[in-house]
């Protein structure tokens, strides 16, 4: 019963894992590809592709540090695996 415990807490923090690494690919790289169409939409006067690439992408990656973090702290305490 144990090994199967051990073995759905690391399918769930697996997943929880690949789903930020594909968010993160589509922030740094997926963002910036895109930075010139982006350019045409302006916010306050500056381009939006220019603000996503210095900016955006940052609050971003913050954001999902603090989604992961919580994420991972509900799978643990489901799992049993919690430190208190």
């Amino acid at each position: 019963m144990a090994q199967d415990n051990g073995e759905r807490h690391w399918s769930r923090t697996s997943s929880l894992m690949w789903t930020m690494f594909v968010l993160w690919l589509i922030f740094s790289f997926g963002v910036h590809f895109f930075v010139d169409s982006l350019n045409t939409i302006k916010i306050l006067g500056f381009p939006l592709g220019f603000y996503m690439a210095a900016q955006g992408s940052l609050i971003v990656f913050v954001i999902m540090l603090f989604i992961f973090a919580h994420r991972q702290d509900v799978i643990d305490r489901e799992e049993g695996q919690a430190e208190d």
